[in-house]
Parts: structure tokens; sequence; C-alpha cells
């Protein structure tokens, strides 16, 4: 196993990190920047309104995403365990 197998195997694992993780951020950005341009509307600035709608909106999310996030690790899993002997050669 050479250095590059190593870093394309470790870009790999970056890349879906990121893939699956994106979208939750990107919930939970939408939502708070939703919330904060609510509150400066209104001018009501009370940091609870802030947090837990975040908190609910990214739960829900996680909700509905966790079954398509598990399924790319497990395919991600299931291809470095089938490709290990290529890797270990």
């Amino acid at each position: 196993m050479n250095s590059d197998v190593v870093l394309g195997i470790a870009k790999d694992m970056i890349e879906l990190t990121l893939f699956i993780s994106l979208p939750i951020m990107g919930i939970g950005l939408v939502v708070g920047l939703l919330v904060s341009l609510l509150q400066s509307l209104t001018q009501m600035h009370e940091m609870t309104l802030v947090f837990v709608p975040k908190i609910v909106a990214v739960l829900l999310g996680l909700l509905f995403l966790l079954p398509w996030m598990m399924q790319k690790l497990v395919f991600f899993t299931q291809n470095l365990i089938v490709n290990l002997p290529q890797y270990a050669r």
C-alpha cells in the first residue's frame, strides 16, 4: 500500500463526510437566517427563539436524511472492505 492509495482513501472519506454533513448544516443555516430575519423585523431578541427552531429543524432533517446518510456510509464501507486486498498490494 503506497501513499497514493492512502491519500486517495483519505480524500474519499473527507468528501463523503462533507457530502453527508452539508445538508444538515444547510438546514441549520437556513433556519437560523430565517429566525434572525424574523427577530430583526419584530425586534424580539431572545436567544431561545434562535436555538429551539434550529434544534427542531436539524433533528427533523436528521430524521428524514438518516436513511440516505447510512446508505452512503454503508456503501463506502462495503466498497472499502471489498477492495481491501487490492489496497494491500
